[in-house]
Parts: structure tokens; sequence; C-alpha cells
């Protein structure tokens, strides 16, 4: 039924201000935007007169990770919820790094508010290895991770 995952859609504040931060911050390829409007989107978020701007962002091709959905909607009322880890919903969307080190300390020179410092878990006696792994917040505060492998 299932294939694979076309992209993870986050809704945003404001649209310019978070394709900046994954473009230019985390470093995400910019793949484009468009706009949704008309009867088929009222239908499909269940909003009359629903009009959203819709970007995507994507790593490299070798990356082969599913894109980034960024949704602005427009002219609806936003309920500005922060990030929490403890509530049902999409906890975070996690991001391999090669450094977390090198990472955490590029993105927290930028700014980027993160809620640790990187730690290490070792999973081996569960089959999952060892990695380091650090939580961040987006501009809108929604929770990402970096995650490194370690041999």
């Amino acid at each position: 039924m299932l294939s694979s995952v076309a992209h993870i859609g986050l809704t945003v504040s404001n649209l310019d201000v978070s394709i900046a931060f994954y473009r230019d911050i985390l470093g995400l390829n910019y793949i484009g935007e468009m706009m949704m409007g008309g009867e088929e989107t009222a239908h499909l978020f269940q909003k009359e007169g629903c009009q959203a701007r819709v970007a995507y962002l994507k790593g490299t091709k070798e990356q082969q990770a599913p894109s980034i959905e960024l949704i602005q909607f427009l002219g609806q009322p936003i309920e500005h919820h922060q990030g929490n880890l403890f509530q049902t919903s999409i906890s975070e969307v996690c991001f391999y790094t090669d450094d977390i080190d090198q990472s955490y300390t590029q993105l927290k020179n930028a700014g980027v508010e993160f809620l640790s410092e990187p730690q290490t878990f070792d999973s081996i006696k569960y089959g999952f290895g060892k990695s380091r792994a650090v939580y961040f917040r987006d501009p809108d505060g929604i929770i990402l991770e970096l995650i490194q492998p370690v041999e």
C-alpha cells in the first residue's frame, strides 16, 4: 500500500522566515513554492476559503530523504504552540549530521535555540548502535533533531 515518505509537512507562521532558516541556516536546497486555493484546497484542509503558500526544501540527492514542506495559511489565524516532546503530535524532524559538535556550534553561533548540548546514547543492546543527538527549535518553536551515528 505505502511505498515511501513523500514529504514532511510543517505549518509555519511566516514562510519567508522559515525558508531562510531551513535553506540558509540548515543548508537544505530550496526546490520551489506554490499557492494553493479553491474548492479542492478548502476540502483538503477542511477550511472554507483556505489559501496557502507552500514551499519545498530538500537535502542533496545522495541523502535520499523526504523533502520538507513548509505551509503558511493565508488569511487564517494560526494557533501558535511551542513544540513539546511530551504531547501527541510529530515530536520532531530528525536530520543526520556527520559532525554533531561542529553542527551544534555553527547553529548555536547562528542564534538557534537548543534544548541541551549533544548527548551520547549507547543502544547496542537494543540493536540500534551508538549515537549522539541534540534537539533544537526552528523559528516557530518546532522541535528538530540532529543525530550522528557513532561507531
